[in-house]
């Protein structure tokens, strides 16, 4: 029987309140799950990067004909009580360079070299300032300043920068800021088509530090106009259908919040975010003491750590290696995924990063690709079923996968077309295990955490590369990191320097974010006194940067350096209701059922590997590798030497030298 594109799966929120309806949209396809009492139905829908909302509604039609018979998007927006939406379009968008052409206007000493000194900034300045830089004196006042002010946003413009970020150092860098910026919304007001949009570092982050508030200035304006655009059309268009929420943006610090009221910069990365979100809960539900987790889409492979229960983060987030104002989830996008461009250079196997995303896709989708691409790879291997491939809503065709793979891979190295396949994923299986590697050390205690549409294919040998003898595959892995966002709440964060370094100032500071807190969180439908508060207490040591938490707001901590400069951050947290995992392992055994097989090239021949369906297998289910897994939207192969067992959630996992039945 023909696997249904939306499956319920056993898993649900602590209570039901309504649906709770979760989107992680990727470069290539967009995953729907959608919560409701005790089911779980989850849909995939091939991104449509023309227009993002058009992929949104019809992965929710999707939805709806699934848990309706029939489509029904207003029934089902109508008993839904959030919507959690996540993107990888600014983390692609950085990995490919697809942008806006920015411009930077600085002075007080801030210099362009300075900004190009940064770890890891070398090359993303000239992707994304290149020349497009301005100096003005910051000495300058009055109408001296405005017109220097004025020659330098010219001369950005006329060298084709279309958004700019203005950044001063200095100690007077807020009062300079201001008054260019009061100056130029006069001159180039927001309603006059000539208006650039302009971005001010000191209201967007209270750093210190030059260097890094400009780069976080930078990153917000690169990703900011995409998400505006597409996040504001999609909560527009869902208010149309009646919605009886707003749409809440899942972000990188693992809170959601309105569209409104999201910073661009935060959005980088909340897809992989959410991944780390259900990775959490995946490590506390099973014990996993160090889970490092895979998370392969069709642009990106996306790594994190949830070690000791915790989830890796820094208090200066990175992007990309450069360090910003935020507090991130420390996540690494590394450039290879399943619709990554596998070519051959003088000689050698190329592994991405440019990827063929959903337009055109693979080869093997007949949409005009012609790029070789591991899913072309899996496909020729006998990885994929083209009967069964996306819930059987997507044809694929081998013959354009041999084609594609014979003209770019096997013709360049004088390979025939099956020894070709077996060379890719020998180089895509090394990219993603040094990447893997790169981000953290492999301890006896590590498991690997296989999940995205990517991560349970060749996950046995991802394993072997870096040393670790156990792998868990959610039972949600295609669309983990949707299911993941499932397991965040409403929350915000706010931050102010202290006036003074003393109790006094404490105070004052409390009094301020309270009043901005019960603002914010009244947009979000929360009165202060129903959210849970946290407040830490920021400072620079000469050194680093520093987050103490306050358990009472009142006190400051003693042994403060003396002369350090202090802010307080406050986090209002409105919780809402949560996804749940319910599943076992170590329970009754069963012999896993296997009714086919699959020709699957092994060792350079084919072999009739058993092929085992993860739906029609008991709870328990055992077996040794190698042999093919399969469900609706993953494939995974167990290779000799593994085995695996399924649990009663739908949860996999891959050990080494495992023992069955």
């Amino acid at each position: 029987m023909q696997t249904p594109s939306v499956t319920p799966i056993g898993a649900g929120p602590a209570r039901d309140l309504g649906k709770l309806i979760n989107i992680d949209n990727g470069g290539t396809l967009t995953d729907i799950c959608v919560i409701d009492g005790a089911d779980v139905y989850r849909t995939k829908t091939l991104t449509t990067p023309h227009d993002l909302s058009q992929c949104l509604f019809e992965g929710l039609k999707k939805a709806s004909r699934a848990i309706y018979g029939k489509e029904d998007l207003q029934a089902l927006l109508l008993s839904t009580a959030s919507i959690r939406y996540s993107t990888t379009q600014g983390t692609n968008a950085l990995v490919e360079r697809k942008g806006p052409r920015l411009g930077v206007l600085i002075g007080g000493g801030l210099t362009a070299t300075a900004l190009r000194a940064a770890d890891h900034s070398a090359d993303l300045f000239e992707a994304l300032i290149g020349e497009r830089v301005a100096t003005i004196d910051a000495d300058l006042t009055g109408t001296a300043l405005e017109a220097a002010a004025m020659k330098a946003v010219n001369g950005l413009a006329a060298t084709g920068a279309n958004r700019l970020i203005v950044s001063i150092a200095g100690p007077r860098r807020e009062e300079i800021e201001e008054q260019i910026k009061s100056h130029l919304l006069r001159t180039f007001p927001p309603h006059l088509l000539g208006a650039l949009p302009i971005l001010y570092s000191n209201e967007l982050a209270d750093d210190e530090d030059d260097v890094r508030r400009t780069w976080t200035g930078v990153f917000n304006a690169f990703l900011h106009p995409a998400m505006e655009r597409f996040l504001y059309n999609a909560d527009h268009k869902l208010r149309e259908e009646r919605i009886q929420s707003p749409l809440l943006v899942f972000r990188n610090d693992g809170y959601a919040g309105r569209v409104a009221k999201t910073t661009a910069i935060k959005t980088y990365s909340s897809g992989p975010r959410g991944g780390m979100e259900g990775a959490k809960a995946l490590a506390e539900h099973y014990g996993f003491r160090r889970l490092l987790s895979m998370d392969v889409g069709g642009t990106t492979t996306d790594i994190g750590l949830v070690d000791g229960g915790i989830v890796r983060a820094t208090q200066r987030g990175h992007v990309e290696g450069v360090e910003t104002s935020f507090p991130l989830c420390d996540v690494v996008s590394a450039g290879v995924g399943g619709s990554s461009i596998i070519r051959v250079q003088d000689g050698k196997i190329i592994v991405g990063p440019q990827s063929v995303g959903s337009a055109p896709g693979p080869a093997c989708f007949g949409l005009g690709g012609k790029s070789a691409t591991m899913t072309d790879a899996f496909l020729l291997m006998g990885l994929l079923d083209p009967a069964s491939f996306f819930g059987g809503d997507l044809k694929i065709d081998i013959d354009r996968a041999r084609a594609a793979i014979r003209e770019n891979v096997a013709g360049p190295l004088g390979l025939s077309d099956e020894a070709a396949a077996a060379a890719m994923e020998a180089a895509w299986v090394q990219k993603i295990a040094d990447s893997l590697r790169d981000f953290t050390n492999i301890t006896p205690d590590t498991t690997l955490a296989a999940f995205g549409g990517g991560g349970p294919f060749v996950a046995c040998r991802v394993a072997e590369a870096i040393g670790a003898s156990q792998v868990i595959i959610p039972g949600l892995a295609a669309v983990f990191s949707a299911f993941g966002i499932g397991f965040s709440d409403v929350g915000h964060q706010f931050s102010t320097p202290l006036r003074t370094s003393d109790s006094a100032g404490l105070a004052g500071a409390v009094a301020l974010l309270s009043e901005r807190a019960e603002s914010s969180m009244f947009g979000e439908g929360a009165r202060l006194e129903a959210c849970k508060l946290f407040y830490a207490l920021d400072y620079g040591d000469g050194a680093a940067s520093r987050s103490i938490p306050l358990a009472d707001p009142r006190v400051l901590p003693t042994g403060l350096p003396d002369d350090a400069r202090l802010s307080l951050a406050l986090t209002a947290v409105k919780p809402v209701p949560h996804a749940r995992i319910n599943g076992h392992f170590g329970g009754a055994d069963a012999a896993a059922t296997s009714v086919a097989t699959r020709s699957t090239l092994v060792a350079g021949d084919y072999r009739a590997l058993p092929l085992y369906r993860v739906e029609d297998q008991k709870a328990g289910a055992r077996a040794i590798g190698p042999a093919v897994l399969e469900e609706a939207f993953f494939t995974c192969r167990v290779d000799a030497g593994w085995g695996f067992e399924i649990n009663d959630a739908g949860d996999i996992l891959l050990s080494k030298h495992a023992r069955t039945v």
